[in-house]
């Protein structure tokens, strides 16, 4: 007999197969087999839409003081990401929405319209100090509502016109649309691109991360920062022992063919709600190594699902943790690859931006 907590199939096109309640909730929902073969009777239900909501931020620069983070400061123009990644760490922030970090969170997405406005308010407050500021550290802001909203562009073009530097990850090949703002600001030392890249499975990927670019394309979106003169690297994250580990050295190698320069890693973390959402993954996607992968993860996280000790989180702990680091350490010494926090941009050229004022430029 299998688990009755599991969903019956995927649902294609989607990371998760469930709508869990967020831990805030105070309401729980039980579905209960009435014995009438849902799964056949549901077999034609339409697939669940993508629903982008406005909102009106108060605020877009975020700021963070964890020592295992290499920045600062973060701009995150959308909650909710539509590439539906099962293993992504910010699923559980949706739950502040009182949504669901399972369908909610790839499906009912929320876009920061005013964002643009905001960033250059924040931007031109008297005392503020420039430091990089990372987008796409929460959600991915090349995300597929990226090609109708715009607004990480809109960031990028007030952050261009303002010369202050920032770092950008994504995993869709849409960032190549903007290297007409990209170039320019990599000429002075004001931008840094991270491409994520954990597989060279496509089948895989289509079912970790549905809708993120294939791992190929990714790779053609390397190449093309390196040939604008972009500084780019490669993030083989997350590592999920037993299911894409054994990728590792080969995303290096077709990554410094491609150009990246420098890389990085992170192993698997799930936290809060998201633990639930993996192991589900798993069961439906991965039955026969399901009990590996978990026990691995286990053995990486002093014998939890996770561990948000801020010294191994990234990284994990113990043997195969350990394997993985040297594992890393040399194919990129193999392949001359420098670390992701080499790279300094430039803060000293930023210029606040001006107010607007109803008499326009004299000058």
């Amino acid at each position: 007999m299998g688990d009755s907590s599991i969903p019956s199939q995927a649902i294609k096109g989607r990371g998760a197969a469930s709508n869990p309640e967020g831990r805030f909730e105070t309401i729980r929902h039980h579905a209960e087999d009435d014995g009438w073969q849902s799964r056949l009777l549901d077999e034609a239900a339409p697939r669940p839409r993508t629903c982008v909501t406005e909102e009106r931020a108060r605020s877009v620069i975020t700021r963070n003081d964890s020592p295992d983070i290499a920045f600062e400061q973060a701009l995150n123009p959308f909650r909710g990401c539509e590439h539906g990644c099962v293993y992504c760490f910010a699923r559980p922030s949706h739950s502040y929405l009182n949504l669901s970090p399972g369908l909610d969170f790839e499906t009912k997405l929320r876009a920061k319209t005013n964002l643009a406005d905001v960033l250059r308010a924040e931007l031109a407050k008297p005392g503020y100090v420039p430091k990089p500021i990372n987008i796409g550290s929460n959600t991915d802001p090349y995300q597929p509502i990226e090609k109708k909203w715009r607004l990480t562009r809109a960031a990028l073009e007030v952050l261009a016109e303002c010369r202050h530097p920032c770092t950008i990850v994504t995993k869709n090949a849409l960032v190549e649309r903007d290297l007409d703002l990209l170039a320019p600001m990599a000429r002075e030392k004001l931008v840094q691109v991270f491409v994520s890249v954990n597989s060279l499975d496509n089948h895989l990927a289509a079912k970790l991360e549905p809708r993120a670019s294939a791992p190929h394309r990714r790779l053609k979106a390397v190449a093309a920062l390196a040939e604008a003169g972009v500084p780019v690297g490669v993030l083989v994250a997350p590592i999920i022992p037993a299911l894409n580990d054994m990728y590792m050295e080969a995303v290096l190698e077709r990554a410094h063919e491609a150009g990246a320069r420098c890389a990085g890693y992170t192993v698997l973390r799930l936290p809060w709600e998201l633990k639930q959402l993996f192991r589900e993954w798993l069961a439906l996607h991965a039955p026969q190594r399901a009990a590996h992968v978990m026990s691995l993860v286990q053995q990486m996280n002093g014998g939890r699902d996770y561990d948000s000790d801020f010294a191994t989180r990234m990284r994990g702990q113990g043997v195969f943790a350990e394997l993985l680091r040297k594992r890393f350490e040399l194919a990129c010494r193999r392949h001359g690859f420098g670390r992701a926090r080499e790279l300094r941009l430039d803060t000293s050229r930023f210029v606040p931006p001006r107010k607007p004022s109803p008499q326009g430029e004299l000058f």
